[in-house]
């Protein structure tokens, strides 16, 4: 209660009685937040009865880390009792504005977290190295150099649509809440998509210039439903063998390169699907990133590639495509 004669009370009887500063109260009122009643003779703000608990209002909102603007806008709404629009969606907005905010902010402070792990836990002999690795990617990670790796391997002018549904399956989300082998996986990650092609490396698979880009669009969804089927069979813990998935795999590159299935074409097929060091270590690294330890991990590409391949090379008796 008010004690002054005309219900009024000074800027420092109202600080006092909201705990806060006298600074602190007029910085809201030269804000628009806290209008003020009227002025003493001597220029003195002075603030009606309703003063204290908009004051105690706008406190509870900026403690929740809602802007000066966010304020205004609450305050406008329930001034105007949520004429215009839905009741209380200024305050619905801004906390759920708020709440994003505060997950990217965490996430971040974990990937942190476990980025100073990583280099506490680790050899005094190993620190610059993975400090190096480490330097090369933000906190939380950005998978914007995966995309540009990815879209430099595949055809050029291969449909849009197939490029996105191949990408979405080839780049790994970083998790939210990363052990320090998660982290320095996907630093491996980067790094590695970001180094040069080594100069023996050639820039386009053999698969890619026979198919072209309309056939490698074809390829890609005919190898992701292989992908799946042999995933199934090493879920169940089964070693590469001739079966439905396998059917489907070599069923994708007829498709793309226009020709029939025959047990010389699996010959050849089994000879030209030599292995790419670079790749191969991208889809290690990515069962790395996706697999929580102690968790069994998932299927990838790359593994389901390796598994029909053996499927491929065991059933033709071809030799086993070595590392270049």
């Amino acid at each position: 209660m008010l004690t002054s004669h005309d219900g009024l009370c000074g800027i420092g009887e109202l600080a006092e009685r909201a705990g806060v500063t006298v600074k602190t109260v007029r910085f809201y009122s030269d804000r628009g937040l806290l209008p003020e009643a009227a002025r003493s003779a001597g220029g003195h703000r002075r603030y009606g009865s309703d003063a204290l608990g908009r004051l105690r209002l706008i406190r509870s909102l900026r403690a929740l880390g809602l802007s000066v603007p966010q304020v205004r806008r609450v305050l406008e709404e329930d001034a105007a009792g949520g004429e215009g629009g839905r009741e209380g969606g200024a305050l619905e907005d801004a906390v759920a504005g708020r709440l994003r905010e505060l997950g990217s902010e965490l996430r971040s402070l974990r990937w942190r977290e476990a980025a100073l792990r990583l280099v506490q836990e680790c050899p005094p002999g190993e620190r610059a190295e993975r400090l190096s690795v480490i330097g090369g990617v933000s906190l939380p990670p950005s998978t914007d150099p995966l995309v540009r790796f990815w879209r430099g391997w595949l055809p050029p002018r291969m449909p849009a649509r197939s490029v996105r549904a191949f990408l979405e399956v080839a780049v790994p989300q970083p998790p939210d809440d990363p052990a320090p082998a998660q982290v320095l996986a996907f630093a491996h990650l980067n790094a590695l998509t970001l180094a040069p092609c080594p100069g023996t490396a050639r820039p386009q698979p053999e698969a890619h210039r026979a198919a072209g880009a309309r056939g490698a669009a074809v390829l890609y969804a005919g190898l992701a439903e292989a992908y799946e089927l042999a995933g199934v069979q090493m879920r169940r813990g089964r070693d590469p063998r001739p079966g439905e998935a396998l059917d489907s795999f070599v069923d994708a590159y007829t498709g793309a390169y226009g020709t029939r299935d025959s047990p010389d074409f699996r010959r050849r097929l089994a000879g030209q699907l030599a292995d790419d060091p670079r790749i191969d270590r991208y889809w290690d690294l990515v069962t790395e990133v996706v697999t929580e330890p102690g968790r069994r991990p998932e299927p990838t590409p790359g593994s389901a590639h390796d598994w029909l391949l053996a499927a491929l090379v065991g059933q033709t008796g071809a030799p086993a495509p070595s590392a270049v």
